[in-house]
């Protein structure tokens, strides 16, 4: 006998009507999809997205933390948009399977294999899409910097590969194509040591938005960059070669540590962004508007839990999204 609940079976009548506030609130907040009219784009740092607890509510004892409950809470959440990067997928697909069985059989997700050694933490890059919304078009790379580049010596030069490596994958939405470049920066032991990183993607960017030669590409950066600051050396190191975060992101918060009454404990780890002007501009679709979603004050209520122990069972992070109108 074992104890374990499924994703699929009904879930307990209190975890039942907290999923419904949680609905609510995404309703409220995230717009809705609307045939044929708009594309939503997201991306999300889920904390060590590994092993799952099949419990509807992780006891003490249990390792991990995150359960039943917290899985159809992301559920909740993800199932708002088209189409979502996801960071910190572990080597362990558990969790990531059990999500996808909740999302149901239009969901598909494409993926990188987990990045080996101690600074790639074994982590993977995905996406998840709504194949009723949006079809992958035929493009699927981890961008790898020419050996050219690790011989130079400038300030700043990145001397090896990324960390984890930033994955590439582009998709249909009717008679629009985009491509989606996700990654996850090194975060190192300070901030001079994610810089690097952060020039080359925008360097590897700004590269292959000249090589295409059609401002109507859909080309879009998305993840975690590690940036602690708005305009600090980090932010500047992304937005040198001209991507730019649309003024909607410019004031929701990334993480839920964040304190909204103490703007400097906010971080922007997690950035969308494109080009907009000159002969780089990548973007034919409308951007329409922007933001993040925060899930704390809707889950586990009567838990009482810290937000460290909260980041364990849903994440640290929240999600980050923008809307966009279609072409048609």
């Amino acid at each position: 006998m074992t104890d374990e609940a499924s994703v699929l079976d009904p879930p307990p009548e209190p975890v039942a009507r907290e999923l419904a506030r949680l609905r609510e609130a995404v309703d409220a907040a995230i717009p809705r999809k609307q045939l044929d009219h708009n594309l939503l784009i997201a991306t999300w740092n889920l904390r060590m997205f590994g092993s799952l607890t099949r419990k509807w509510t992780a006891g003490d004892d249990d390792s991990p933390k995150r359960d039943l409950r917290g899985l159809l809470a992301i559920k909740t959440i993800v199932e708002r948009f088209d189409v979502i990067a996801l960071q910190e997928v572990m080597g362990d697909l558990r969790a990531l399977r059990d999500l996808l069985r909740a999302l149901g059989p239009h969901w598909g997700f494409v993926m990188t294999d987990v990045t080996l050694g101690t600074a790639g933490n074994s982590e993977r890059m995905a996406y998840l899409y709504d194949t009723r919304r949006v079809q992958p078009s035929g493009l699927a790379a981890e961008l790898v910097i020419p050996p050219e580049w690790q011989q130079e010596v400038a300030a700043g030069a990145l001397d090896r590969q990324f960390a984890r490596t930033p994955y590439a994958v582009s998709f249909r939405s009717g008679t629009d194509t985009f491509i989606l470049v996700t990654l996850h920066v090194l975060y190192g032991s300070n901030a001079a040591e994610r810089e690097p990183e952060l020039a080359t993607i925008a360097r590897f960017m700004a590269e292959w938005a000249d090589r295409t030669e059609r401002w109507h590409h859909n080309l879009l950066v998305l993840g975690d960059f590690n940036i602690d600051r708005k305009d600090d050396a980090l932010w500047q190191a992304f937005t040198r070669q001209g991507l730019s975060v649309p003024e909607a992101l410019d004031a929701v918060p990334r993480s839920i540590f964040a304190d909204p009454d103490r703007p400097s404990t906010h971080r922007f780890y997690d950035q969308i962004a494109w080009f907009t002007s000159g002969n780089r501009r990548q973007l034919d679709m409308q951007f329409l508007r922007a933001g993040s979603f925060d899930f704390q004050p809707l889950v586990y209520g009567e838990l009482g839990l810290n937000r460290n122990s909260l980041s364990w069972r849903i994440s640290d992070h929240f999600p980050l999204w923008a809307e966009f109108g279609l072409t048609r």
